[in-house]
């Protein structure tokens, strides 16, 4: 059994499942998907992506703002904080730095980084993190504002060794994507044979980056086997280990007991 630890459920398109949420949601379960982290990226489609998920236990949520989210929307840090008090949501995020998109004035990106890491200590819920090019300045900030209180993952993690070591030293998981799959990523398939077992998590980021052999076809949680399988490899494991570890640390780090 699989654990995604990391979709956006609500923005999968439903054309392949009858038009019908319930249909996918079956037909992950069939492929031996046991839980979901459905995570958010701005507030105000939170309130539909929590109501769209509410019947399915084995769907936690996160509430956050992604940092490629309009700067012209100011982040209501108090919404932010009275929805991470919601018992269904496990994580803050997904937040971070994308200085990929954005090459300007990085500081709005910045202080709405911040924002969301003082929330997730406050509440002692994990932060789910992106970063694209901001690599110094994402470690940076996760020091200052002390993020080794509330842990968390690097998801769809592309960087490099060392920084996985930096992350790891502050109590962060590393979270591989189907990008590990890809043929130009074998650099990142070095840092993936490295990676600890008890730091390691599987995800999709659905419905984007499907991994080989479905690449640029619309992602699903049933294609993290095909992630499972890469790593199983490149780590001389099975699948079967690679599931296991995989579930026991997304549980452990979203204090989730073992929750299906």
């Amino acid at each position: 059994m699989f654990v995604d630890s990391h979709c956006h459920l609500d923005r999968i398109k439903l054309d392949a499942f009858d038009n019908t949420f319930d249909n996918l949601m079956t037909q992950c379960r069939q492929a031996g998907i046991e839980h979901m982290l459905c995570v958010s990226i701005d507030l105000d489609s939170y309130d539909e992506m929590r109501s769209r998920v509410e019947s399915y236990p084995f769907v936690s949520v996160s509430v956050g703002v992604h940092p490629m989210a309009d700067q012209s929307s100011a982040l209501d840090a108090g919404k932010l904080d009275r929805l991470a008090a919601d018992d269904r949501v496990v994580a803050i995020g997904e937040t971070g730095l994308d200085y990929y998109y954005h090459k300007g004035d990085p500081q709005w990106q910045q202080q709405r980084f911040r924002e969301h890491l003082r929330c997730a200590v406050k509440h002692n819920k994990p932060v789910i993190i992106h970063t694209r090019d901001a690599a110094d300045d994402t470690l940076d900030i996760l020091r200052e504002e002390n993020a080794q209180q509330c842990g968390g993952v690097i998801h769809c993690f592309t960087e490099t060794q060392d920084f996985a070591e930096q992350a790891m030293q502050l109590g962060f998981m590393i979270s591989f994507s189907g990008i590990v799959t890809f043929n130009n990523a074998d650099a990142l398939r070095e840092v993936a044979r490295s990676i600890p077992d008890e730091r390691l998590l599987i995800e999709t980021d659905s419905p984007y980056l499907a991994p080989k052999p479905h690449r640029g076809k619309q992602n699903t949680p049933i294609l993290v086997k095909h992630v499972a399988e890469q790593l199983a490899e490149l780590r001389n494991t099975s699948v079967e280990h690679i599931a296991e570890i995989s579930r026991n640390n997304f549980y452990r780090l979203f204090s989730l007991a073992g929750k299906s």
